[in-house]
């Protein structure tokens, strides 16, 4: 288990993302994995209010709708939920009236007292940061939100962000989300980290597999054939320097008798600060090596020679 910064909460070092739920995985498929993931263990989802309103037909919140069900049908002791604001159509931005509203179709969707985990998804300068804080902060005082994070911000609005609850008495974020994995790593290295180091924040970072690059499936910047929508981005990995990521991973998983996802996902855990990175399944053969990635220890020396390999990468120019 593993605490997320400075809060309460202690979970399975792996976070499954809900960002596929209601897309590439329908209701049953979902509840599947949703059952396979926790029966091995795992206890932290991670989903947004957005998700999937790109699907055409859809509308935003099928993700949070889905294990809502899923949590009333199943009644799993022990989950926390993660979920965010700020990219649902009928939810966009985060002025303070908007949150509250949000919040509580979140809630609605999830069938829950109130949330884990609450991201402010994406920064929003159009709306006073201070006004953002304090809605988060009055979400945490009413009992809606239990703690709050944020995701996708700069290095310096979460450090205003802190200055302001500080200052105001709001309740202080306890996560951040950065986009980080093996072949996206400079940003976050140089400017995340040393500011989640500084105030105790757990990172949880999404694209933990870079859209599937990172399980070894993409070897070629060709995409004709493939059944994933995520080919594309994956593909788009699979350079000369990319490749040579995937063989290292693949030669210190074989020594571990681990994948070259779940390897990639140990990596990713022995990085400073982070807590738990989100990675999804469409199915349910992809859940062991989720699973396998959340316990899988890596020597310092294999750490340091993915660090080598992945130093630099065109997707990081």
């Amino acid at each position: 288990m593993t605490r997320i910064g400075n809060s309460d909460l202690d979970v399975f070092p792996l976070s499954l993302g809900g960002n596929v739920f209601g897309w590439t995985a329908d209701r049953d498929t979902s509840f599947d994995v949703l059952d396979a993931f926790v029966a091995g263990g795992g206890d932290f989802i991670d989903t947004a209010d957005g998700y999937s309103a790109w699907v055409p037909g859809n509308s935003g919140g099928e993700s949070e709708t889905i294990i809502g069900e899923w949590l009333a049908s199943r009644k799993p002791q022990g989950v926390t939920v993660a979920t965010k604001v700020s990219t649902h159509p009928e939810f966009r931005g985060l002025a303070a009236a908007n949150i509250r509203k949000a919040a509580e179709a979140s809630l609605g969707r999830l069938g829950v007292d109130a949330i884990d985990l609450y991201y402010a998804h994406f920064d929003d300068e159009s709306v006073p940061l201070e006004e953002t804080v304090g809605a988060f902060g009055q979400l945490v005082t009413d009992g809606l939100v239990r703690n709050v994070a944020v995701s996708n911000y700069s290095a310096d609005r979460i450090r205003e962000w802190i200055e302001i609850a500080q200052r105001t008495g709001a309740a202080l974020p306890v996560a951040v989300q950065p986009h980080y994995n093996l072949v996206h790593r400079n940003d976050v290295e140089n400017e995340i980290i040393p500011v989640a180091e500084e105030f105790g924040l757990g990172l949880v970072p999404y694209y933990s597999l870079a859209s599937g690059f990172l399980t070894g499936k993409y070897r070629s910047t060709e995409t004709a054939g493939q059944s994933s929508p995520r080919a594309e981005g994956a593909a788009k990995y699979a350079t000369p320097a990319g490749l040579k990521i995937i063989d290292a991973l693949e030669e210190i998983g074989s020594a571990h008798g681990a994948s070259i996802a779940a390897t990639s996902l140990a990596w990713l855990r022995a990085q400073p600060t982070v807590a738990a990175p989100i990675a999804s399944a469409r199915t349910v053969e992809q859940v062991p090596d989720l699973l396998a990635g959340a316990r899988l220890e890596l020597s310092a020396d294999e750490v340091q020679t993915l660090d080598r390999v992945s130093e630099w990468t065109p997707a990081q120019a």
